[in-house]
Parts: C-alpha cells; structure tokens; sequence
C-alpha cells in the first residue's frame, strides 16, 4: 500500500459528516449564541404564520358572520363582543406580531451572524496554525494556491452556510409545520391537497443531492487548480515577460478556468432542472388547493370530501399556500450551500487530520545556553519510504566554534544533511546530536532558537527592511539592527536609499536586488545572535566585492559560534576548519583545503573547474560529470 503520510486529497476523501465535524470542532464554544439565533428564528416564524390565521377568524366571524370569533389558546374573556372591537382587537393581533417578528428578525440575524463569522475566525486561525506545524514534506508536495483556496475560498464558505443555510433550515422546518398543524386544524382533508408536495418535493431534493454532491467535490478541487495557477503565474510574472510565454501561460489559466466553468455549468444544468422542478410542485399545490377550496365554497364538497369549508378557512388556506410554497422553494439554494459549505469541510477537516511526524516529543528538554557542538552518527536519510537514501552513512562531529563546510556536486545531499539539523526532517537511521542531546529529544523551539539559517532564497516579508532584520528579534531596538546590517554588509545600501531602514522592500522584497535580499537576510540571523549558524550557498547573490566584505564581517560572529557553509563557490569555503565532500549522499572526502587538494580526489577536481584548469583534469573525472548530465 501507498505511503498516505502526506496525501491531501487521501485524508480529504476520508471525512464522514465534514459539517458535523466542523461544528464539533470549532463550534461548540459559542454555540449559545447559534441557540439563540435559531431559537428567535423559531419564534419568528411561528409569530409570522398567525396574521394569516386571526385574518380568516376575522372574515367569518367580523365581516360574513358565520361563526363565532374564536383563537385557539386564547380565553374567551380576552375577546371583545362587538365587531367594530372584533376587527381593532384583529388587528392589535396582526400588528403585535408583525412588530414580535421584526424584533426577533433583528435578534436572530445578530446572534447567528455573530456565530458564523467566529466561527470563520476560529476555523481560519485553527487551520493555519495547523499548517503551521505540517511537515516540510507536506509543503514539498502541496501547492501554496491550493493551501490558499483552503484558508480563504473554503472558510469563507462556512458563512454563508451557518449564517444563511441553518437558518432557513430552521424556518422552513417551523414554516412546514406550522401549516401544517393551522391547515389541518381548519381542515384535514383540504390540508391533504394542499401538502401533498411535500413528499413529491421530498423524493425530488433526494435525487437532486445524490447528483450534485459529487460535483461540488470537484468545484473546490477545481477552484484550488485555478489558484495554484494564478499564483504561480502571478510568482513568475517577470519570467514569463522573458520568456514571452504570455501566450502558453494564458492558454493554462484558460485549461483551469475552463474545468471551473465546466465543473460549475454540470451544477447549473442540475440546478436548472431542479429549481424550476420545485416551483411546478409547489404552484401545483397552490393551484389545487384554489381550484378544490374554491370549488368547495361555491358548490359544495368535491367527490370523496365531505364537510363545510368557510370563505374565512379558504382565505386562510390561500394564504397559508403562498407561505407554504414561497420557503420550499428556497430548498434548492439550501442544499446547494450545503454540498458547498459539505465539499469545504472536507478539504478543512482533511487537512485538520493530516499527521505531523516532526513534533516535540512528550518527554522533550529544553536546549538552554547550547554551546554548538554538533554530532552527525551515521546519519541515513530518504525522502520517500520507497526511494533510495539521499543521505547516507554521514558521520562528523563539529566542534563549537568550529566551521565546517559541505561541498560536492548538485544534488549531493549538502542542503538535506544540515535540514536534519535545524529537523526540517528526521533522520530515518542514525542521530544527529547538539551538546549531546538527540535533536529529537529537545524541543523544536529551543533547537530553531539555537540555529540561525541563510538560504540561498532567501524570503522578505511586505514591509520596511528595518521590520525585515528584527523579524524574530521583535523587542531588538534601531542600534541593534543598524549594528547587525554592518555586519552584514547592508548598512552602506540602505543608508543611501531615500528612506534608509524604513524603505518598504515590497512583496518577497521585489525592490530590492538579490544581493541586497541576501544581506538583509544575513543580518537578521546575525541580530538573533544563534549559537550555530548556517549558511546555505549564503552569498551566491552577491558580487565578488560584496562577498569579501560579508566575509569580513562574518569574522567576527563565527569566531566563537559553531558555523557550517554550504558552497559551490569553493573559495569561499578554503579557510573553513573542516571540509566535507558529498557525493551521492555520502562524506567521500574530508579534512582542509590543503589536505584535499593533496589528496587530489573530488575536491581537487572540483577546485581545477573553478580554477579554469580544465586541461588538468583527469578523463575519469570528465566522463563522469558527462554522464550525470546525460542522465
């Protein structure tokens, strides 16, 4: 069986009864506000369904006088005898419940929406600090627009169903059953016509949820797609520019949009048959009850009803059809914010479930005051459970204070070999230790606390560069961060920039060229003042100029901290204490520049590239690197 781990979309298809699970969930907390919205909805209705009613007592009793006024529940002490007081009594009634309806319209329409936007609130921040804690192996694979459509598309779907759904549920639930009790209280066997469309219209809103169900599954994959897209295209705008591939990039945001627009038009052909079905049942039923009560009044009972039926009972019924009708007629939008908001909860709940393997265990300490001394003990790493190791056999240790530097080929294992440090991943044999302790045995926070990591690409948040150096360091002070973008080599560019250290970097630091990225990056580690320090082809952005003065500024902070380099640039990496040479995973070489270079494996080969001595390298060598291209 397939390793499920990190599937999305395994996890996604295995929810039962998302919305249940929402509401279990998330739900709970302020769930009496949600009871005291459906609660006024309930009374709502209930108050909205009696003018009708005291208006057809009115007609027979005030106007035709042909029977007594009479309101069920109401002591006949309380009505008036006179007709003139009968009809201000009547309308005391309709009005005193025309005023309890807009009250409690205005309640239930605070109290739920209250509900459903805390409860958006609470999904979204719950959902994100779940993703927060998902696996690197999980971002490998996911796409951010797709994460995106989660966070914003889905949640937001939440509203319109707890906030409108329910609560149409509610009142249609109270709306049928208040008519039906008021119909069959004047008249059973007219109120037999008249709700004979509620199984009809039952049986029909079945096998429209059976057919619309699977479709709207695939509306919301299909609107993750189309954000992916955009957001991927929006990403690599200025490559596409380069490229002029304006043409092949609009031809894909046409292919994502157009499974949108078909997925969608599946649900309107439905939705076009069962709306207008609906309707005919409901305007059926009003036409028969018209036809057999009018028939009734003016003739007498049809065949196979018997009885007397009131100009009062047929107003009342008329009347009570239309509010009969009028909420069935709303199932449709009803069950289609149901399998909306139903195919959401699932994408939520599936990513709410998705495992997290890097996580601190129970019995986890502290790393408090870590020296840096950092042990690698036969370290075998692979990315996939049915792939070969990526790292494999690695063993060093680091001294603190000591630099030790990564180098080999592309693909060599450099980058993971130092992510099972900083635990981005977990080693599947083997341990990597710091100051002793297995790195899987010390909180995740102290661990990262302890480590200051540069990439090659690295990422700058919209906002000032000054807001981007103590990103992390949040309570450092302006000296602080002038002194660590010295020593980053940043303060010369941004002192000259119009508004120096509170200059905006744009989105992912756009303003801003890679070098000058680079240096902003570096001098945030240097202000969080780790006792290891990494640096991930750190300086590959920066010219040759740049470089040498970062490197003499680094001088100073890496004299007493534990320091790895990773490097294609070798003479960047010469100095280093150690150096170690991957090759498909494994340490095949180590010691210093100069040791290796006598050694003449690898790292020499790799030095006479850099060193434009072509002419110097051995056939062995050159065959080889022309194989791994070829491959």
């Amino acid at each position: 069986m397939a390793d499920r781990t990190h599937d999305f979309e395994w996890y996604r298809d295995q929810i039962a009864s998302p919305l249940l699970r929402i509401f279990r969930t998330f739900g709970t907390e302020k769930r009496h506000w949600f009871g005291l919205g459906l609660a006024a909805s309930l009374v709502e209705r209930i108050a909205s369904l009696l003018p009708p009613f005291v208006l057809g007592v009115a007609i027979d009793a005030v106007f035709n006088q042909t029977a007594d006024y009479e309101l069920p529940l109401v002591p006949g002490a309380w009505i008036p005898s006179g007709r003139t007081d009968q009809l201000w009594f009547s309308f005391a009634v309709i009005l005193g419940c025309f005023l309890v309806t807009a009250v409690l319209g205005t309640a239930r329409m605070l109290a739920v929406d209250y509900y459903s936007h805390s409860l958006m609130h609470s999904i979204r921040t719950s959902t994100y600090d779940k993703l927060q804690r998902l696996d690197t192996r999980f971002f490998d694979d996911q796409q951010k627009g797709e994460l995106m459509s989660v966070l914003n598309n889905d949640v937001s779907n939440f509203e319109t169903f707890f906030d409108d759904a329910l609560s149409r549920v509610v009142r249609i639930v109270t709306v049928v059953f208040g008519i039906t009790v008021i119909l069959v209280y004047l008249n059973w066997q007219l109120a037999a016509v008249t709700l004979v469309a509620v199984p009809l219209l039952t049986a029909f809103t079945l096998w429209f949820m059976a057919r619309v169900e699977p479709i709207y599954d695939e509306i919301r994959a299909s609107v993750g797609g189309m954000n992916t897209r955009l957001e991927n295209n929006l990403g690599g705008i200025g490559l596409i520019k380069t490229m002029t591939t304006e043409s092949y990039e609009s031809e894909r945001i046409r292919d994502v949009s157009y499974r949108y627009f078909s997925t969608n038009w599946d649900r309107i052909k439905l939705s076009t048959v069962y709306h207008p079905g609906s309707s005919l049942i409901t305007n059926i039923s009003f036409s028969a009850t018209f036809v057999v009560g009018g028939y009734w009044v003016v003739v007498g009972p049809p065949p196979l009803l018997s009885g007397t039926l009131s100009v009062g009972a047929l107003v009342t019924f008329l009347l009570m059809s239309q509010r009969f009708t009028a909420p069935l007629k709303q199932v449709a939008l009803i069950i289609e914010q149901y399998e909306n908001a139903r195919a959401s909860g699932k994408r939520v709940m599936g990513l709410i479930d998705m495992p997290v393997d890097i996580e601190d265990d129970p019995d986890a300490v502290e790393l408090s005051n870590p020296e840096g001394a950092v042990d690698y003990d036969d370290v075998t790493f692979a990315y996939e459970d049915d792939g070969g190791p990526v790292v494999e056999g690695v063993d060093f240790t680091a001294s603190p204070g000591e630099t030790v530097a990564l180098v080999g080929p592309t693909g060599a294992g450099k980058s993971t070999v130092l992510k099972l440090l900083t635990r981005m991943y977990d080693p599947d044999d083997g341990a990597v230790r710091v100051d002793g302790n297995d790195v899987r045995r010390v909180t995740l926070s102290s661990l990262r606390d302890a480590i200051g990591y540069v990439s090659q690409e690295n990422y700058l948040f919209g906002g000032t560069i000054a807001e981007n150096i103590r990103y992390g360091t949040f309570d450092a002070d302006h000296e602080e961060v002038v002194e660590a973008a010295k020593v980053a080599q940043a303060h010369e560019f941004v002192r000259a920039l119009d508004d120096g250290y509170d200059t905006q970097v744009g989105e992912e630091g756009v303003k801003l060229s890679g070098g000058q990225r680079q240096r902003i990056a570096i001098a945030r580690v240097v202000l969080a003042d780790p006792s290891i320090l990494i640096f991930d082809e750190a300086t590959s952005d920066v010219d040759t100029e740049t470089e040498m003065l970062i490197q003499r500024g680094l001088e100073d902070i890496t004299a007493d901290r534990t320091t790895f380099l990773i490097a294609h640039r070798l003479s960047t990496v010469k100095n280093a204490d150690t150096i170690l040479v991957l090759e498909d995973g494994e340490i095949v070489e180590r010691g210093t520049h100069e040791q290796l270079l006598d050694r003449d494996g690898l790292y020499a080969n790799l030095w006479r590239v850099q060193a434009g001595e072509v002419e110097d390298l051995p056939e062995s060598f050159v065959e080889r690197v022309t194989d791994e291209e070829r491959t």
